[in-house]
């Protein structure tokens, strides 16, 4: 009797079992047998090309260095001082306790004594009178704050004993002059900027080196506040004071910038 010609066989070369009911493979449309019908057992050229895909869009992801954190960023933020990588919650001096975080208290001291030097020669008043102007500015700030409570924004998680509230006048040519806003009287000024921006939906590239950034600058001034300082070490100083309820102004500055220009045309 002759042989039926049926079925047909595996085309993996070191098998080449005739399979009665072959099975047709939906990637390379090759014949194969029931041991070698997937595709991984019969090295499917399909199977290939689906793994260079992935590999190929796979992400590269940066950890944060802070100790403890397991946050991770897609593109790197490096701190300029010590050179380590952050994620942007710790990308601020104080917030990661960087090793090359200087000390305030000096330069403190120099910059109000600088403060202090302009606010004479463009005040032209003695300092008892500065004393007085200082005492009747902070009781209309308090008259401002009670405002500001009732319609500031800011992160509503924060405690009421760490809120401080400012009217925060805004880079000339927002659509809005200004907004009543509130911050943790803990937080660097850098980390006050982030917060303003976000709420007032302004552009932000202080992480970049060329482009102009955001400062927190002083009403009477115009001083430009260090971006490592924090927020208490400028509020109720004699000699520059901040008052929980006044004004700040957020402005976009060049980094050799230290003071703004025309700042009373911004609280006019």
């Amino acid at each position: 009797m002759a042989e039926l010609d049926i079925g047909q066989h595996c085309q993996v070369e070191h098998c080449r079992q005739r399979d009665f009911i072959p099975f047709v493979c939906d990637g390379c449309s090759g014949v194969f047998c029931l041991e070698h019908r997937s595709k991984e057992s019969h090295g499917c050229p399909e199977v290939n090309v689906i793994n260079e895909k992935l590999k190929t869009d796979q992400h590269q992801s940066y950890p944060c260095s802070f100790k403890g954190c397991a946050e991770r960023e897609l593109v790197e933020v490096v701190c300029p001082f010590c050179k380590k990588n952050f994620c942007l919650r710790h990308r601020h001096q104080s917030d990661h306790d960087c090793e090359k975080l200087e000390i305030p208290k000096p330069r403190m001291a120099a910059t109000q004594k600088l403060v202090k030097d302009i606010i004479d020669s463009k005040m032209g008043e003695t300092a008892n009178k500065r004393r007085k102007g200082a005492k009747n500015s902070e009781t209309a700030a308090k008259v401002a704050l009670m405002k500001l409570k009732m319609h500031a924004n800011g992160d509503k998680t924060l405690p009421q004993t760490e809120r401080v509230y400012f009217q925060v006048f805004l880079p000339k040519g927002s659509k809005e002059k200004s907004k009543p806003m509130f911050f943790c009287h803990h937080w660097s000024i850098g980390k006050v900027i982030d917060c303003a921006a976000s709420l007032a939906s302004l552009k932000n590239d202080n992480n970049r080196l060329t482009a102009k950034k955001l400062r927190l600058c002083h009403v009477t001034s115009g001083e430009a506040l260090p971006l490592d300082h924090t927020l208490e070490t400028w509020i109720a100083k004699e000699d520059c004071p901040l008052y929980n309820g006044g004004n700040i102004v957020l402005e976009y500055l060049e980094d050799e910038e230290k003071f703004l220009k025309n700042v009373d045309s911004y609280l006019e």
